[in-house]
């Protein structure tokens, strides 16, 4: 019989040695090992990825290691990290299962006991994947999760790249799910640290509940919402002769002022007036710019409480916040931080009144379009999220009630939102100066 012809495929395995069945299925076996492999290998990244202390990521993101450097990027999004991981693995999952179901397929034409085959292959697969696909590399990873995740980052950063339409679909549908449950935010959580307070035979201030408040609050907060605004920053040119940069200095009353050259997207550092004080007496000609210390610059969704970590790392007071595209966005300093545990904080140059709001009755506040939407709410003594849904990405009032408007207000326009009426005080062609907030009476 010539060998080249096709034969039924029940008589194959009575006329054919191991040989020929590795050379008909070797390749499927190879490919399924391979896949266990990969899926392992991502779980690992996961595990690894996100079992990493507050310390590491620092650690990463401080690092000059291109590894290290590597994962500090990849955790910079963790959301969508953590679904393309996902959405990979569960991907190789499925190629093992669909190419072991069509190998079993294959045998069990020529076998009369397919159901004992089947039964068992799939008993094998099952634990395959769980043991080698999952437990063992998720163990190992948890044990060592620094090294896995520096081996790991190149196919983590893959899966990033290759799955991103799937994964930010997700993330989106995620975002949305969450924004529909009922959030229960600092008001139940300072209730009870209020009673915990009240067992101690402690009677509780009302600057003591805005300190729980702020404590609650503080690890939901994100540098955008509490920094100060772009068109609030106090920089200095990098062109300025020395006696002007000193004139600058003395207007504008602060100890560490940003330096940039030709625009605030490019800042070059910052200049601390400590280093500036041995040179007050020098010339003219006197090269200040040498003085400048490197910028700490943040990406305007970090969290505050690891801002703070980074500050005391880092051991400096104030940071560049900047946009996607590396833009200036606005600026942070440590005073900003602790100013949202333990509220405004005023020294011997302050104004007794704060700067952005004042208050007319006990339902009426008047801001200044530019105060933060955080703010205003600690003002309002309301809930953080109350304007989540409408504000859209703005962060102060008066982005707020451009969302409301739909367009730039004018004087005198009003509209009421969440059982309040805002009212526009001033305003002109480019920004909202002045609006009245009042809180109206429960119907």
């Amino acid at each position: 019989m010539d060998l080249s012809d096709p034969l039924p495929r029940q008589v194959l395995p009575a006329q054919f040695g191991w040989s020929t069945y590795f050379d008909l299925y070797g390749p499927y076996v190879a490919l399924i090992l391979l896949l266990i492999t990969l899926a392992g290998l991502v779980s690992a990244s996961e595990a690894a990825f996100f079992s990493l202390s507050p310390d590491d990521r620092a650690r990463c993101r401080d690092s000059q290691h291109t590894g290290e450097q590597r994962i500090a990027s990849l955790l910079d999004r963790p959301k969508r990290l953590l679904a393309s991981l996902v959405i990979f693995n569960n991907l190789l999952n499925i190629a093992i299962v669909v190419i072991v179901t069509y190998l079993t397929w294959e045998a069990s034409q020529a076998s009369h006991d397919s159901g004992w085959l089947l039964s068992g292959v799939t008993l094998v697969t099952t634990l395959a994947i769980v043991l080698f696909g999952e437990i063992v590399p998720k163990v190992y990873a948890s044990q060592n999760n620094m090294s896995v995740a520096r081996r790991t980052a190149p196919l983590a950063q893959v899966g990033l790249a290759v799955f991103k339409p799937l994964a930010l679909l997700l993330v989106n549908l995620s975002n949305q799910v969450d924004k529909r449950i009922e959030r229960k935010g600092y008001k139940l959580s300072v209730e009870e640290l209020s009673q915990a307070v009240e067992l101690t035979g402690t009677d509780a201030t009302a600057e003591e509940k805005e300190i729980l408040k702020g404590i609650v609050n503080f690890s939901n907060l994100m540098a955008r919402q509490v920094m100060r605004a772009r068109l609030d920053i106090s920089a200095v040119s990098d062109e300025l002769t020395f006696p002007e940069l000193l004139e600058q200095i003395n207007a504008s009353g602060y100890s560490r002022v940003p330096v940039y050259h030709e625009s605030l997207d490019q800042i070059e550092g910052i200049l601390y007036i400590k280093d500036l004080l041995p040179h007050i007496h020098e010339t003219e000609s006197f090269v200040w710019q040498s003085l400048l210390r490197p910028a700490f610059f943040i990406p305007e969704n970090k969290k505050v409480d690891d801002l703070l970590h980074a500050f005391q790392k880092r051991r400096v007071h104030i940071a560049i916040v900047v946009d996607e595209y590396g833009g200036t966005r606005g600026l942070v300093t440590l005073e900003d931080i602790i100013e949202e545990i333990f509220g405004e904080i005023n020294d011997e140059f302050d104004e007794e009144t704060p700067v952005g709001y004042r208050r007319e009755d006990e339902r009426t506040v008047v801001f200044e379009g530019k105060t933060s939407l955080t703010d205003v709410c600690r003002v309002l003594n309301v809930d953080a999220t109350t304007f989540e849904s409408v504000q859209g990405d703005s962060e102060s009032l008066g982005g707020l009630l451009l969302e409301l408007f739909g367009r730039l207000p004018q004087s005198g326009d009003e509209t009421v939102y969440a059982n309040f009426t805002f009212t526009v005080l001033s305003a002109d062609d480019k920004r909202i100066q002045e609006v009245r907030v009042v809180r109206n009476s429960n119907p």
